[in-house]
């Protein structure tokens, strides 16, 4: 049961809202490829949390690519676009939750580290991108997670609390900017980050496989 304080949910995108981490490598493998780059293994951990800026920057500096970060934002965008737009679903539950808590009156935000166009796409797909009161992107605040930047913002935005939002993400570095913004975190189940349930129940107020286990 949801507390009567609460006034906002914000919400995490990829992994959290819809279930999308599983084509990301795909995406990697192929525009590393380009650059006849094979994909390392500990690229995902890397940059966990990372917003599509940063991990450009980070990207473009590890593996010296040639293009600027704004054609390989481009590029990414562009690869994804139609996975996004015709493919990724929501996670279990999610489109009933999301219609319970805007009948209950809570305002809902998306605090994301894709970038706006996607997350504006696939909410859009679902019909669902008018339920959001805002989307704030870790390019458009000073630092990605697990700063709390895009939490804080998306607050500010709704002109609530810290205290009277709840946050729900899928890997460590979004529960712990959720945390470090002073809000309640719920951690949910993701198959790509299976191997992480034990770090993410310590550092989450609560875990859930998914958004049927949530009564409002």
């Amino acid at each position: 049961m949801i507390d009567n304080r609460i006034k906002a949910a914000l919400f995490d995108l990829d992994g959290t809202l819809v279930d999308s981490m599983w084509m990301w490598k795909a995406i990697d493998i192929e525009y590393l490829g380009r650059y006849q780059i094979e994909l390392p293994e500990d690229l995902g951990q890397c940059i966990e949390g990372m917003s599509f800026t940063e991990t450009a920057l980070y990207m473009k500096e590890r593996f010296q690519i040639p293009e600027d970060v704004e054609e390989m934002k481009a590029a990414w965008n562009e690869m994804a676009y139609e996975k996004y737009a015709f493919e990724v679903p929501l996670k279990k539950g999610a489109y009933d939750f999301l219609k319970q808590l805007k009948e209950r009156g809570i305002h809902l935000a998306i605090a994301t580290s894709n970038s706006r166009k996607l997350a504006e796409t696939v909410l859009r797909s679902h019909q669902i991108l008018d339920w959001f009161d805002v989307i704030v992107t870790g390019c458009e605040v000073k630092a990605g997670k697990p700063s709390p930047d895009v939490y804080l913002t998306a607050a500010q935005f709704l002109k609530v609390k810290p205290e009277e939002c709840l946050v729900f993400e899928d890997v460590p570095q979004g529960i712990i900017a959720g945390k470090r913004a002073g809000m309640t975190v719920y951690a949910i189940e993701d198959a790509y980050s299976a191997d992480l349930k034990e770090e993410k129940q310590r550092l989450a107020d609560y875990y859930i496989k998914d958004y049927t286990e949530i009564v409002v």
